[in-house]
C-alpha cells in the first residue's frame, strides 16, 4: 500500500458555495470515473477543505501495483477536470498540485 497526499486550490468566490457546489460535484462522482480510479489502483480517496485559504488537501491510498500515472490520458479524467475547471485552479487537463 502507498499513501499519497497533495494540495489543490479552489478559485476565489467559492468560499460560501463550498457546501453547495464543490461538495455536490464530488458527492456525485461519475460511476465511470470512480471505476477508472479504482482500476488505476486508488482504493481510498479523501479531500478536505481549509475554508480560510481555499486549499484542498487530498489523500489517496494506492495499491502497490497502481497505474495512476495513466489517468491524465483517460478521456473520463479529462471530462472530469473540465467539469471542475469552474471551481478549481488547474492547468490544461492537469490539476495544479
Amino acid at each position: 500500500m502507498k499513501r499519497v497526499a497533495f494540495k489543490m486550490k479552489l478559485k476565489a468566490g467559492y468560499e460560501e458555495e463550498y457546501e453547495e457546489e464543490y461538495k455536490k460535484r464530488h458527492d456525485e462522482i461519475w460511476p465511470e470515473l470512480k471505476g477508472e480510479l479504482f482500476k488505476a489502483g486508488i482504493y481510498d480517496y479523501s479531500i478536505f477543505l481549509d475554508k480560510e485559504t481555499l486549499t484542498l488537501f487530498a489523500v489517496q491510498k494506492l495499491k502497490d501495483n497502481n497505474t495512476v500515472e495513466e489517468l491524465p490520458s483517460k478521456e473520463i479524467m479529462k471530462k472530469w477536470w473540465d467539469y471542475k475547471y469552474m471551481i478549481i485552479i488547474q492547468k490544461a487537463n492537469k490539476m495544479v498540485r
